[in-house]
């Protein structure tokens, strides 16, 4: 019998950590089975695809795989394309059984039924010891049966060893044969060492990002999170850690993100797990944690501080800076604290961080949100992310949204409309921002335009804000525009705003562009190039001598230095800089950029 886990990624390079977690976990759970006849025609496959692909084309490769049973991986990104193929699939195989899991239908598992008659049945929560034993319930009756059913599968939820099974199996949300919906109890949680280690094949994993976890559960109570809910916080034994990290430093992954949801929380798990990857880095394995920032100490820093650049990378869930806001989402955070941790990490410059802000939360109007927006964009950290409330089912948030006067969106992601506190049009007006940051932020190819641009405005809420009504005045908002048309917008931005400064604001815009790029065409906004021909010739002439500016490129000769490299005059800024692409920034990828003599 055939069952095939399948999932639909957000991007190609996210790989779905549930799915192979629940395979490896059930592999080795059958495998204990190996005396049993109905075992031995067990096959569990898994399916990846992104909602990016044509919808007939996963509708297609499904059917071509025929599975005895299907199962989803359901999540708030998901959830829309996994429903329209189940309707879809349940009319190509009527009698497959079809059964979904994850968050997204774990809370309202018997409403999802009700919504879906095409599905079976819902896994609630942790899925891999309910998984397992659906394998085997299955199994079992496939086996006595199989013989008398169409290939594949077909006919395997009709027998009543089925639905006795289904009966007695906690986790579970199930339609009975007879179309009736039986809620059973939820299954406790998992001890986390038990878990196979699901990259042994890493080489099946190129190209995509390895998501690991090292602890399950949470130790807050966020209003507006699914984690709050499961208390029983769980770590993975530490020296079974240490093998799984010495196999993807061994491997030269490119990057590991850690999922644990507070990474921090336990003094002794982080250090230990932190110390250990910097004793024994290799130089290519990059490591994300999501860690609470005013919960390092100062071993935690001091170890953080010494790591190989671009080694770890922090993303830091700030949300609000409010206090009353901070209170009513039950969240404990000290953003004293917080602004302590990242401006020290900040100095050192060897550890790319990630802040976020939420808006839409309870007693944040827009004054509200613009100071937590300052507050934290003057950290300057790597990333800034600007995201909306989304009101999960069966989270705090969902049950006080009457009470908040929360209205949001009826489909997935159930995001923010408005609020007590926050109009539509206010949230209209932070999505204008968001994008902003995003493409000049974000992007870092900005850097040195936005420190200047930043002195002329009270605040960099206000800066932002500007800058998204000449967006949304001239129609440029929510488009697909070139790299170096983002330059021109800002220059025609500038030039509006600023008319006096514009030729010098056009300098900083070309030293940024430089800076991360080696063009072979001059942008137009970046205007005349200002060095003689003869100039430039004498320089890399002088540089294949002597190798004053350029000393790792001993094996290249002049033209190839001229290449691959850049030279720049600024008459504004009063220099003559050399971008060498052959030095990059580790964090930011900037060209190395120095100032030379001709």
């Amino acid at each position: 019998m055939k069952i095939l886990l399948a999932a639909i990624n957000a991007k190609y390079i996210h790989s779905n950590l549930a799915i192979y977690s629940l395979k490896a976990y059930a592999d080795a759970y059958l495998e204990k089975a190996l005396d049993f006849a109905w075992q031995q025609d067990m096959e569990i496959n898994l399916a990846e695809y992104t909602i990016n692909q044509p919808f007939s084309h996963i509708l297609t490769d499904i059917y071509k795989k025929r599975p005895g049973i299907l199962c989803f991986s359901c999540y708030i990104w998901n959830m829309e394309y996994i429903e329209a193929l189940v309707r879809e699939l349940a009319k190509l195989l009527p009698s497959m059984p079809i059964w979904l899991g994850g968050p997204e239908v774990s809370y309202d598992a018997s409403e999802v039924l009700v919504r879906l008659p095409q599905v079976k049945g819902v896994m609630k929560g942790e899925g891999e010891e309910t998984f397992s034993r659906l394998c085997r319930i299955y199994g079992e009756q496939f086996y006595i049966n199989s013989q008398g059913c169409a290939e594949n599968g077909e006919g395997t939820d009709r027998g009543e060893d089925v639905q006795d099974g289904l009966r007695g199996l906690r986790g579970i949300t199930y339609r009975d044969a007879n179309g009736e919906i039986h809620d059973n109890p939820w299954r406790e949680v998992i001890e986390l060492s038990k878990l196979p280690f699901v990259y042994r094949h890493v080489e099946e994993f190129r190209n995509k990002i390895i998501y690991y976890e090292s602890s399950r559960g949470c130790p807050f109570s966020c209003s507006y999170c699914l984690s709050s809910i499961d208390k029983q916080l769980r770590f993975r034994d530490l020296e079974l850690v240490k093998k799984e990290l010495q196999f993807f430093i061994d491997s030269k992954v490119p990057q590991v993100k850690f999922v644990d949801r507070t990474f921090n929380c336990k003094h002794e798990h982080a250090i230990a797990i932190w110390r250990y990857i910097a004793e024994h880095d290799r130089g290519i394995t990059n490591f994300h944690f999501e860690v609470a920032a005013d919960l390092l100490n100062d071993e935690e820093l001091k170890l953080l501080e010494g790591m190989r650049p671009g080694l770890v990378q922090l993303e830091i869930g700030v949300q609000s800076t409010n206090p009353d806001t901070i209170r009513e989402i039950r969240r404990t955070m000290d953003f004293d604290r917080v602004r302590s941790a990242v401006s020290r990490i900040k100095k050192k410059g060897n550890i790319h961080q990630h802040l976020d802000l939420i808006a839409g939360l309870p007693f944040e109007d827009i004054n509200s949100f613009a100071k937590s927006f300052d507050d934290v964009y003057n950290l300057k950290p790597e990333q800034l992310q600007l995201g909306f409330l989304k009101v999960l089912k069966g989270s705090y948030m969902e049950e006080q949204k009457e009470n908040y006067g929360l209205a949001y969106l009826s489909r997935p992601a159930y995001e923010v409309l408005f609020t007590r506190w926050l109009s539509y049009r206010e949230v209209i007006r932070l999505k204008g921002i968001e994008e902003m940051v995003e493409v000049y932020y974000n992007s870092r190819q900005f850097t040195h335009t936005l420190s200047e641009l930043e002195k002329k405005y009270p605040s960099p809420f206000i800066m932002y804000n500007k800058l998204y009504e000449f967006y949304d005045l001239h129609g440029y908002g929510g488009l697909m525009h070139k790299r170096s048309t983002r330059y021109e917008i800002l220059l025609e931005y500038l030039g509006e705003a600023h008319p006096k400064e514009r030729e010098y604001f056009r300098e900083l815009l070309t030293y940024d562009y430089y800076l991360r790029e080696n063009a072979k065409t001059r942008p137009e906004f970046a205007g005349e190039y200002r060095i003689a021909k003869e100039d430039v010739r004498a320089f890399y002439e002088k540089e294949e001598r002597e190798r004053n500016y350029l000393s790792a490129y001993g094996e290249y000769d002049r033209n190839q230095m001229r290449k691959m490299t850049h030279l720049e005059y600024f008459v504004q800024l009063g220099k003559c800089v050399l971008f060498d692409y052959k030095e990059r920034d580790v964090l930011s990828q900037d060209a190395r950029a120095c100032e030379v003599e001709l």
